[in-house]
């Protein structure tokens, strides 16, 4: 067997693979008990022979997940392009990543990572150019593994606290602390129970909001159901049995509770959600009159409300009542009534994603065809600007305060990393505030957009980004990654490990699917509940034009998806297994009749709908990955990915489907699952095991694909 030069850029994935070319040896799986349970939904029974997996700590489970991973490191470890991208990996991993910049009482705070640190560290500084600059806080002094990762931060307007939460292992719960930003000391507050939740202090910077559940049982922590959320009120230097509850809804235990102060200090704003529904309430409070006095402002639940500031009895708010692509609103808290609402900056053909008050000015962030645009509004909304961006990508922040003279955003694409800019808000002119040093030259790959048709027709956008001067040969190796849900846009968006597969000759593919918030309120319902397969059919048409355009062909294009995109993954596996070469589908709801039985499951019904509904049900056990696994079948290459401490989407959904897809597959090639351990659902991971999972997927997509 040949060496392959460690470093080398040329190394094409051609040459790669061919040390590891030929048919797959068929593996032995692990023994897998299957056992004779069935449900029974609305007069039908369906079969669930794997139920036995949904309790990860049982001895019959660890000894299954031990291995599993035995297994995958089996097929894994000899792969000669596993030891090489992991180095290059770690070469293109190190470049300087900065966080956006704010200031708080003549203090400045930042975020950056050196390059390979495991997370980032936060600095305060006496300006924004750093000086005087030293470390606030460094989360990879928190544990040796750097499995404790920051996952919110709040400060006080004075500058003199900062509210900092933490997450370990990659659970969703978090821990929040108190820190003195002079002295950078801990005071003893400690907050627990939070999930899903900021903080946002008062004016005065005695104490912060923030929700949070009951206590689950000892034990049941990372798979109970978690409903009641409640808004509390926390007073700095006290404990938290003392925190006072601002508001609670016993009578509908699926709301959710979100509360940020205005920038005045005046108004205590409420967002009321259901589930994950972008639909939502607004309540309020006059934190200027004493005590507790939440007023439903908007008590329907027929659009979304997002603030965006308040000026006296006003408040801004971006919305898409009546109009599904977004507007500014005005709402006078005296006047309540929908028929005194003013449109402050109305509809445009773009999908309004954000908006932000600075300067006196609205900020205005949009997609167009799923990239950024940004236009200007003076304080009545009439026009005065769009902001010249640096290219085509992804522009993010323009945070401030209405008295800032400037404001930073980033600005990122497939195939460069953010960079930060400075906008100056008078003459509306862009300055480069933070470029990282890149062991690579951007330059050297290239980003097009084409529009495809579905099965029905609907125009859908896909990103391909190579290397340049590829060859559209029909045998490029193909990664194609979608997602579809949850109102969620995919926009251009820079890693080290897609930029790896580009470097290699790989292509990669980001489709736009329907369910996504791309083009708004429409194109996100026409891929929910009853309507879902069309996310799938989208997914499939995106796979069948790159193969009839020349890119690739079936045995070389894999699909890739995390979450609801691993959803995504394995159904579509079910559904067309001719038209791919390998999937990885990763974090995935992969059980539809039972995603509501555990953690905040029940709060995606929103998009997916419930098994109670007769006819959502059977749309859910029509394209259910678990329940569509078909014995016989010869699938591609599979290799699912999860993590023991997922407790968003349990990794029961991932053991359940790897245990059918290994006892369906009929083909040679494997059906594998990789278990990361003191992970979960993928927000901070250290980058050490970013870099060896990303190493991982790159070496079983070179071996299963046969790129010879």
């Amino acid at each position: 067997m040949r060496t392959l030069p460690l470093l080398a850029l040329s190394l094409s994935l051609a040459s790669a693979c061919s040390s590891t070319r030929g048919p797959w040896s068929s593996p032995l799986y692990p023994e897998t008990r299957r056992e004779a349970h069935v449900d029974t939904y609305h007069g039908e029974t369906v079969a669930d022979p794997y139920k036995w997996l949904e309790d990860p700590d049982s001895a019959e489970s660890r000894a299954w997940i031990d291995a599993q991973n035995e297994l995958v490191r089996a097929h894994l470890e000899p792969l000669p392009m596993r030891t090489h991208m992991q180095a290059r990996l770690r070469e293109l991993w190190n470049y300087e990543r900065f966080g956006l910049p704010s200031e708080r009482g003549g203090r400045w705070f930042m975020s950056r990572n050196d390059g390979l640190q495991n997370q980032s560290v936060l600095y305060v500084a006496d300006a924004a150019d750093g000086r005087g600059e030293r470390v606030l806080l460094d989360p990879n002094t928190l544990s040796k593994d750097g499995t404790v990762a920051l996952n919110g931060t709040a400060l006080s307007d004075d500058g003199r606290y900062l509210a900092y939460g933490t997450s370990d292992g990659g659970s969703d719960w978090t821990v929040w602390h108190v820190r003195d930003v002079a002295s950078g000391a801990d005071l003893a507050d400690e907050l627990r129970w939070v999930k899903f939740s900021g903080a946002s202090w008062t004016k005065d910077g005695k104490g912060f909001f923030y929700s949070r559940y009951d206590a689950p049982a000892p034990g049941a922590e990372l798979q109970a159901v978690n409903r009641n959320q409640k808004l509390w009120f926390h007073a700095v230097g006290t404990p938290q049995s003392q925190d006072v509850l601002v508001y609670e809804r016993p009578d509908h235990p699926e709301w959710s509770f979100g509360g940020t102060v205005t920038d005045d200090g005046r108004w205590l704003v409420i967002s009321v959600g259901e589930g994950t529904d972008p639909r939502n309430r607004l309540f309020v409070d006059d934190l200027a009159q004493p005590g507790w006095n939440v007023v439903e402002l908007i008590p329907e639940f027929d659009a979304s409300f997002d603030l965006v500031d308040s000026d006296g009895d006003t408040l801004w708010l971006m919305t898409d009542l009546s109009a599904p692509r977004g507007r500014v609103i005005a709402v006078d808290t005296r006047q309540p009534a929908r028929s005194s609402w003013r449109e402050v900056v109305a509809q445009r053909a773009e999908k309004l994603e954000g908006v932000s008050f600075v300067g006196g000015q609205f900020l205005c962030r949009y997609l167009k065809d799923a990239r950024s645009l940004v236009t200007v509004h003076a304080k009545d909304g009439g026009f005065v600007r769009e902001v010249a961006l640096p290219g085509v990508g992804t522009a993010a922040g323009f945070a401030g305060r209405a008295g800032d003279k400037e404001t930073f955003y980033s600005f990122s694409s497939f195939t460069s990393p953010a960079a930060l800019w400075r906008y100056d808000l008078a003459n509306g002119q862009s300055s480069a505030f933070r470029t990282p040093k890149l062991t690579f030259d951007p330059s050297l790959y290239v980003t097009e957009q084409v529009f495809y048709a579905s099965k029905d027709g609907t125009q859908v956008p896909m990103f391909l980004s190579y290397k340049r001067g590829l060859a559209r040969n029909g045998s490029n190796p193909v990664l194609l990654y979608g997602y579809g849900g949850f109102n969620i846009s995919l926009t251009p968006s820079f890693s080290p490990a897609r930029l790896a597969w580009m470097e290699q000759g790989g292509v990669y593919a980001v489709a736009n699917l329907r369910g996504g918030g791309e083009y708004g309120v429409e194109w996100h319902k026409a891929g929910t509940k009853l309507r879902k397969q069309n996310v799938f059919d989208d997914f499939i048409a995106a796979g069948e034009w790159l193969v009839a355009n020349g890119w690739t062909r079936p045995d070389r294009l894999a699909i890739n998806g995390g979450s609801n995109g691993g959803l995504l993954v394995g159904a579509v596996l079910n559904q067309r297994p001719d038209l791919f070469g390998a999937a990885i589908p990763a974090v995935g709801v992969m059980d539809m009749l039972r995603f509501e039985s555990w953690t905040i499951g029940w709060a995606w019904a929103s998009d997916y709908g419930s098994v109670k509904n007769a006819d959502e049900y059977r749309a859910l056990r029509a394209y259910s990955p678990y329940h569509n696994a078909e014995p016989g079948t010869r699938y591609p290459a599979v290799m699912v990915v999860t993590a023991d401490h997922d407790d968003r989407v349990v990794p029961a959904h991932s053991f359940k489907y790897a245990a059918a897809m290994q006892h369906a597959q009929a083909g040679e090639a494997p059906v594998l699952i990789r278990i990361d351990v003191r992970a979960g659902h993928g927000a901070g991971k250290p980058t050490g095991k970013q870099i060896e999972q990303a190493a991982d997927e790159i070496a079983f997509l070179c071996r299963a694909l046969d790129c010879d």
